[in-house]
C-alpha cells in the first residue's frame, strides 16, 4: 500500500500523466493545504526544471505557473487560518491533521515572526503549516503578502531554475534523471523524517521490540 503511495507521488510520473496542471496543483496544495504536508515539491519544481532543459515542458511556463500556485496556496493557508482561528490548535488529530506539525510551525514563526513565510519555503511541513499559523495569528495583510511573494518566488522560481541548469549542465540527463530523483527526495524528506523519529521515537521502538518479541 505505501509502496503503491509512493510510485503515486514520484516527481517524473507525476509530470508525465499530468504535466502541468499535476504540477500547478500539487505546488498549490502544499503551500498551504492541509492534506498538502505530505506532497513531493521542492523534488517536483526540480524534476519539471530537468524535464524543461530535456525540452518536455516550457521553462517560463512552469516558472511563472508554480510561482504564481506557490503564491495562491500560501494565501489560501492564510485565509484558512484567519477563518477558523485557534480553535485548529484544539482539533483532534487525523489522518491528514497532527497538532504536532501546528505547533512546529507556531514555534517557528514566534521565532523569525514575518520571515518563516520565505524561510519556511524549504522546510517540509512547516511549508504547509507556517501560512495556516500567520492567519491564526492575524499578521498584517499587507506585511503577509509581500514575504508570500518574495517566499513564492525564491522557491517556485529558484528550485526550478536549479533543476534547469542542472539538466543543461549535464548531458543526456534522463540517464540519470530516477537517481537524481531519489536523492532529491531523499534530501527534501529527511528534515521532515528525523523530526518525526524524535517525536515518535519511543513507540517506534516499543513496536520494534514488540515485532522481536523483546520485553
Amino acid at each position: 500500500m505505501l509502496s503503491e503511495l509512493l510510485s503515486y507521488l514520484d516527481p517524473a510520473r507525476i509530470l508525465t500523466t499530468f504535466s502541468y496542471v499535476g504540477l500547478f496543483a500539487i505546488i498549490f496544495a502544499e503551500s498551504g493545504l492541509l492534506i498538502g504536508f505530505f506532497f513531493p515539491g521542492d523534488s517536483l519544481l526540480f524534476t519539471a526544471g530537468i524535464f524543461a532543459a530535456a525540452g518536455h515542458l516550457s521553462l517560463p511556463i512552469v516558472v511563472v505557473g508554480c510561482t504564481i500556485a506557490a503564491i495562491a496556496g500560501v494565501s489560501a493557508g492564510y485565509g484558512f487560518g484567519k477563518a477558523v482561528g485557534k480553535g485548529l490548535f484544539e482539533r483532534k488529530n487525523s489522518l491528514l491533521f497532527r497538532r504536532q506539525h501546528l505547533y512546529r510551525a507556531q514555534a517557528f514563526y514566534d521565532k523569525h515572526g514575518g520571515k518563516t513565510l520565505i524561510l519556511a519555503r524549504f522546510i517540509p511541513i512547516v511549508r504547509t503549516f507556517a501560512p495556516i499559523v500567520a492567519g491564526v495569528s492575524e499578521m498584517e495583510y499587507r506585511k503577509f503578502l509581500a514575504f508570500n511573494v518574495i517566499g513564492g518566488v525564491l522557491w517556485a522560481a529558484g528550485v526550478t531554475i536549479a533543476g534547469y541548469t542542472l539538466g543543461n549542465a549535464i548531458p543526456n540527463i534522463d540517464r540519470y534523471l530516477l537517481p537524481i530523483i531519489a536523492v532529491i527526495i531523499v534530501i527534501s524528506v529527511l528534515p521532515a523524517a528525523l523530526h518525526a523519529y524524535k517525536e515518535y521515537r519511543q513507540e517506534i521502538h516499543a513496536a520494534l521490540r514488540r515485532r522481536a518479541g523483546t520485553p
